[in-house]
């Protein structure tokens, strides 16, 4: 039978809540959303489960973390859908705050990143993202007042940012990166992947082939510069804008140019169409 989690509208009735957990014993995970939840989204709640005895999830798409041209307008938004994937796992709560409520009027602090929110990334285009990231996700650790919180591995270098970040700022929430959870043909789950037209969506694939292809001839001991103009060929022949294909050290988003500089992490960020896609692969 399934229970519909508790919704908080009001940061004052989320800490009630997170008390009232407190005072039982018991310890509380996050996982922060901008809703549109897929089984990606889900697998995050599930991780959760092995640190804490109840698990918030919050749903808010974030506008400071939206350039003018990006899609914050039509970002998906599924909310009573959400409610009901979260109810069938029994997820605890839901914190599904307003703008207004997270940006009252006369708010005017901000969070800028720097370290890993500066790798030449995601930053090189979408330069202010990572400090609407970084706001938000400081003002929701702040919220919850959670033990851990839960993000997933999928957008990597945000996972990065949020670590540096909580660590900087003495925020004690423990954070946890989560593997990306994959379609079975490999394509990383996204919800940005509805906006992909049937074809698009075949061809989508072909970022994660890359990177898996990639990774395993730079285990192999192929060159990783030759190993990546190969990948970038290959993404570009399918039709792709390619943003970046890069290797990376996994713990200091710094370039990643053999073994020597590793453990070495793939990422990868393109437009099929209409729709920006990411993902990246350890190697």
């Amino acid at each position: 039978m399934t229970q519909q989690p508790l919704i908080f509208r009001e940061i004052s009735a989320l800490r009630r809540a997170v008390g009232q957990w407190r005072a039982a014993g018991e310890t509380v995970a996050l996982v922060p959303t901008m809703g549109a939840l897929h089984a990606g989204h889900i697998s995050l709640v599930e991780a959760s489960r092995a640190h804490a005895t109840r698990c918030v999830v919050s749903i808010f798409v974030n506008p400071t973390q939206f350039a003018p041209n990006e899609d914050f307008s039509a970002y998906p938004r599924t909310f009573e859908a959400d409610l009901a994937k979260l109810a069938e796992i029994g997820c605890d709560g839901c914190f599904a705050p307003t703008a207004a409520e997270m940006y009252p009027q006369g708010f005017s602090t901000q969070v800028i990143p720097g370290g890993p929110a500066l790798a030449g990334l995601e930053d090189r285009f979408r330069p202010d993202h990572f400090a609407g990231v970084a706001q938000v996700v400081a003002k929701l650790l702040n919220q919850a007042q959670a033990d851990c919180a839960f993000f997933g591995e999928k957008d990597f270098q945000q996972l990065a940012v949020i670590r540096r970040m909580a660590a900087d700022l003495d925020i004690p929430t423990q954070i946890h990166g989560v593997p990306t959870l994959r379609e079975p043909d490999g394509l990383a789950m996204s919800s940005r992947n509805v906006y992909l037209s049937g074809e698009e969506r075949a061809t989508a694939v072909t970022l994660s082939r890359a990177l898996r292809e990639s990774a395993e001839a730079i285990r192999g001991g192929a060159a990783v510069a030759s190993v990546l103009s190969r990948a970038e060929e290959k993404i570009t022949a399918a039709g792709f804008a390619l943003d970046y294909f890069e290797a990376r050290n996994a713990a200091s988003l710094a370039p990643a140019a053999s073994h020597a500089d590793g453990p070495i992490r793939l990422l990868v960020a393109a437009k099929l169409g209409k729709t920006r896609l990411i993902d990246n692969w350890a190697v």
